[in-house]
This record gives C-alpha cells, sequence and structure tokens, in this order.
C-alpha cells in the first residue's frame, strides 16, 4: 500500500469517469488497460446505442490504485484515440443531467406552444 499517506485532493475518489473510448472496446480490454494500475473492482461501459458510447466507469478497490491510474493513463492512446480519465463527481454529473432535463422540457414546451399556435392559425383560416 502506501507507505506515507499523503493527502489527497478531495476529488481523488475510487471511481474513474472515462471517455473518448474507442466505441469497439471490450470491459476485457478495459480490465487489461486499468488493471496494470490496482485491483478493478467494477467496470461499466457505456451504452452503444445511446449517447453514452465511448464512455466507461471503472471503479478501484483502493484510491491510490485510482489515482496513478489517472495519472497515468489521462491522454494514454488507446485505438487511435486519447483517453481522457477523470475522477467521478456526482455533484457535477447531477447538474449535467439536471441540465438535459430541463432542456428536454423547455422543448416539450416550445413544441405544443409551436402546435397550439398552428390550430389557432388553422381555426382563423376556418373563419
Amino acid at each position: 500500500q502506501q507507505n506515507i499517506k499523503s493527502r489527497l485532493p478531495p476529488e481523488v475518489n475510487r471511481i474513474l469517469y472515462v471517455r473518448n473510448l474507442p466505441f469497439r472496446i471490450t470491459a476485457e480490454e478495459l480490465y487489461d488497460i486499468f488493471g496494470k494500475y490496482g485491483a478493478v473492482y467494477q467496470i461499466r461501459l457505456g451504452d452503444k446505442s445511446r449517447d453514452t458510447r465511448g464512455t466507461a466507469f471503472v471503479v478501484y478497490e483502493d484510491i491510490y490504485d485510482a489515482k496513478r491510474a489517472v495519472d497515468h493513463l489521462s491522454g494514454f492512446n488507446v485505438g487511435g484515440r486519447y483517453l481522457v480519465v477523470m475522477y467521478y463527481q456526482p455533484a457535477k454529473f447531477q447538474r449535467r443531467a439536471d441540465a438535459e432535463e430541463k432542456k428536454k422540457e423547455l422543448e416539450e414546451l416550445r413544441r405544443q406552444i409551436k402546435l397550439k399556435k398552428s390550430q389557432m392559425a388553422n381555426s382563423n383560416d376556418d373563419d
């Protein structure tokens, strides 16, 4: 383990968020890459058919292994793509999810307004 228990920055945790992965990469290949830095507890690949493709969550058993992976694998070339490896920050992801939800609600409201306007225009034409 870590001889000198140095203080880690607050954002450091065992869960890493990885972006810019080749779309065809497998969980086994990720275990090979990330396993070099310590025991990997779990890997979750993004859904190939959705906007999460090319992303993954990698969970280490030890926080220092996670830190070592971030230090060594950020910018690492895999299949011609350079990995973006960050610490998972739940608050940031929640804000992004909230923003996406608000955007969808706004689009739905705009669609409804457009529909109402066209219905009103059509009913005025009938007069």
